[in-house]
């Protein structure tokens, strides 16, 4: 299995860290949307990251379709998100915010670095950064007063997807996120960025 993107997006990171987490052994290959576009192209005419290759030759976009996947290689037991219907119906929702927190921080961050200066749209930039607030303020909401994982005693999805979507905001974003306005999620990052998981799929 081969997982094709820089671990400075998000979405290769969090499959990467799953893949560890799950115990599953892949080549990780370190190419570029924007710098190697070209060799991108060769594996994938669409150009998107994570790209994955599965031992057949198949290939997946999406994170979360290759999340989907993966996770299906494991037993039951040992998958990332639960199976039981209603602990899954609150894990898929706390991706759901992860993930919008994610996608409009990625917003800014592609306005700020890849628009030139004078063509930059405040307001714009303004609504995604309150729809990223928004959406770590919910995240911050489930997890103040929460002891362990989201979903019980072992790192699970959620748990992952949060905590990337922190991560990388911090990142890219420097001063956007202030701790002592989401103190749960900061500690909860820091938790899991201790993990070797998280230590072994650093951002690029």
């Amino acid at each position: 299995m081969q997982l094709i993107g820089m671990l400075d997006s998000p979405y290769v990171r969090r499959v990467a860290i799953s893949l560890a987490v799950l115990g599953l052994p892949f080549e990780h290959r370190s190419v570029s949307v924007f710098r190697h576009f070209d060799e991108f192209a060769k594996v994938n005419p669409v150009v998107k990251a994570p790209t994955f290759i599965e031992d057949d030759g198949t290939v997946l976009i999406d994170s979360s379709l290759i999340l989907d996947h993966i996770d299906h290689k494991v037993a039951p037991a040992c998958r990332l998100l639960p199976e039981e219907p209603a602990a899954r119906l609150q894990a898929l929702s706390l991706i759901g915010f992860a993930l919008a927190a994610t996608e409009k921080a990625m917003q800014e961050v592609y306005e700020r670095n890849l628009r030139p200066q004078e063509s930059q749209y405040e307001p714009w930039i303004e609504r995604v950064q309150k729809q990223m607030h928004a959406a770590f303020g919910v995240l911050e909401e489930r997890l103040a007063g929460h002891r362990g994982w989201l979903c019980g005693e072992r790192l699970m999805q959620p748990d992952i997807t949060v905590a990337v979507a922190w991560r990388f905001t911090q990142f890219m974003l420097p001063g956007a996120l202030d701790d002592a306005r989401y103190p749960a999620l900061a500690a909860f990052s820091e938790r899991a960025e201790a993990l070797p998981e998280f230590i072994g799929a650093p951002l690029e």
